[in-house]
């Protein structure tokens, strides 16, 4: 399911939907997810055995968290990403001192550090208005309180582990909103941090939850289901008469791929024939402000207080252009043109994200994809019916968005990407990845013909190889150890700085397989050592002549991803030869 057909059911009759929320919907109101304060703790574990004084800057190196996390791993604690990391940490750390564990999360997540997004003011006014009539949440914070609040000007108790008894009181005699906190309050004595608490529900809690659950659809925001008891909660719905009556829609950030535990869940659910969806969504924040435009009737109020920001022009006049040196060159290149038109892909049956990504996967660089409004395309249009035998019932040309840096067309910005690294690396010895939202074009080891990275490997010597001494970890999932290599890679990403587009360039050092990339950071810190100044700017002039030609320092290329095709299907990308620089105002 899209955003496009979660907004038509929840704005025809809101009232029929209970919400669940996670950490992720309180990350844009500033407070910090569970991955968050794990890596809190560590940091502060390890300054006092170590006597040590690291910021919480210092934690954004890499470097420096594989040396916090070996330390960790070497006193017993959980690996990382484990599924009882959060748990282990608090039981480890703080034992059974339940006042320690709240002075730490109190001051974590102190009302002073709450910020109230659109996202959390939307859900305070549907609450408040009476929109939706209940929500359950595992967050310990005051974040929806606060926006009920701020918003609707009421006054909004949650139920929690004590006094957890009047919860299915007030769901029975519809005392609505209600505000249930499965995992307790930071102000309060119970909380639930550790496994033995984790364990199990509050009978009270888990018991209004199901009632809930057999009156209400549900959609879930900012969860990931990492809860063993949370999730049992869901199935235990289903056990029920009636389970979700409305639905069960679960949102995720589009482009992370579906927990098991979840995909389990939904399969559970529409085996017993509820509407069981998954919807990608861009934020927390953009899906709630979608929902509320289109919900009628709204308080005026209400939405003024929603709507704080609008555009306004401003006119800052800007310094003219500086003459004298010195001459700082930037590491980007102007875009001077985006593709105007694509495809639009019309289907018998809603596409689904995963769907289409696998699609684009398996075409290798000749079909690009992505899902909004409608379902937009690049590639042959005889190549999109054979990959989507069955699927499609119409193809047309479309326009193409110019503002894919800005919501609701983020989508696209990666599309565009994906598109635009096909198109430096054809006809050459490159690959294409796509990792942490941003493309990478890596020197091809097994080319046929490399003799196009031979400037490469003269400026630096080789271009790809073995990480000496180093194998990957053996794991349940990965059970043989293999060998890591390297090669030189070509960072980039597009970015709007000032009125203009920018195809932001930074050179790199990829590790194969992605997993040895920790292991390799001895390697990685000597490989990159020296690239400053002359060097680095050397490294750009090779790498922008090898993705660009040999055109003239100040020209304009046109690239595509395809050898043939109409405007609508390949896409026309001009860029600038001639990165960005600044000069000095005056000498």
């Amino acid at each position: 399911m899209d955003q496009t057909q979660l907004t038509s059911l929840f704005s025809a009759r809101p009232q029929n939907f209970g919400w669940f929320l996670g950490a992720g919907s309180s990350v844009s109101a500033g407070l910090p997810t569970a991955t968050d304060i794990i890596w809190d703790m560590k940091r502060r574990y390890y300054c006092r055995e170590e006597n040590q004084d690291i910021s919480r800057q210092d934690m954004q190196s890499e470097a420096v968290r594989q040396r916090i996390q070996s330390y960790m791993l070497a006193r017993g604690f959980p690996p990382e990403g484990a599924d009882d990391e959060y748990t282990g940490y608090f039981e480890k750390i703080f034992g059974d001192g339940k006042e320690r564990q709240r002075r730490y999360i109190g001051a974590l997540l102190a009302e002073d550090r709450v910020r109230l997004s659109v996202g959390s003011r939307v859900l305070g006014a549907l609450l408040g208005g009476g929109f939706s009539r209940i929500a359950f949440t595992t967050n310990f914070d005051t974040v929806i309180e606060k926006a009920v609040a701020e918003v609707a000007g009421q006054s909004l108790m949650a139920f929690h582990l004590e006094g957890s008894a009047a919860a299915n009181a007030a769901l029975n005699n519809e005392e609505f909103p209600i505000y249930c906190k499965l995992h307790g309050d930071f102000r309060y004595d119970s909380i639930k941090n550790l496994t033995r608490d984790l364990a199990r529900q509050n009978d009270a809690l888990a018991q209004c939850f199901v009632n809930a659950g057999s009156r209400f659809g549900f959609i879930v925001a900012g969860y990931s289901g990492r809860d063993a008891s949370v999730m049992h909660l869901f199935h235990s719905v289903l056990e029920h008469p009636n389970p979700f009556p409305n639905g069960l829609l679960w949102t995720g950030i589009k482009g992370r791929p579906i927990t098991p535990v979840v995909s389990d869940l939904l399969a559970a659910a529409k085996a017993k024939g509820v509407h069981a969806e998954y919807v990608p969504i861009e934020t927390f924040d953009a899906l709630l402000l979608r929902l509320w435009r289109n919900i009628e009737r709204k308080p005026q109020n209400m939405d003024q207080k929603i709507r704080k920001a609008s555009i306004t022009s401003v006119q800052i006049p800007l310094p003219v252009a500086g003459t004298a040196k010195p001459l700082v060159r930037l590491n980007a290149l102007p875009i001077h043109a985006l593709p105007t038109e694509c495809l639009s892909l019309s289907f018998s049956a809603p596409a689904e994200w995963s769907d289409l990504q696998q699609v684009e996967r398996n075409s290798g660089g000749e079909l690009f994809l992505s899902k909004g409004e409608i379902v937009y395309g690049w590639g042959l249009s005889g190549d999109f019916n054979v990959a989507l035998e069955g699927k499609l019932t119409g193809i047309a040309a479309a326009k193409f968005p110019a503002n894919i840096d800005v919501s609701p067309n983020l989508h696209l910005k990666r599309m565009a990407e994906t598109a635009l690294a096909y198109s430096l690396a054809l006809g050459k010895p490159l690959l294409v990845r796509n990792k942490y939202h941003a493309c990478y074009l890596i020197a091809d080891a097994f080319a046929e013909d490399k003799s196009l990275l031979q400037p490469l490997a003269k400026f630096l010597g080789r271009t790809n190889g073995i990480v000496a001494g180093v194998m990957t970890e053996v794991t349940e999932e990965f059970p043989k150890a293999e060998q890591v290599h390297w090669a030189e890679a070509l960072r980039f990403s597009i970015d709007r700085k000032g009125d203009g587009l920018w195809l932001l360039l930074e050179p790199e050092v990829w590790i194969w397989p992605v997993r040895g990339r920790k292991l390799a950071t001895d390697f990685l810190d000597k490989r990159i050592a020296d690239r400053y100044n002359a060097k680095f700017n050397g490294l750009l002039d090779v790498w922008i002549k090898l993705i660009l030609g040999d055109a003239a320092r100040n020209a304009e290329v046109n690239v595509s991803p395809l050898r043939q095709g109409t405007v609508a299907e390949n896409p026309v990308f001009k860029i600038g030869t001639r990165t960005g620089f600044s000069k000095r105002l005056s000498a």
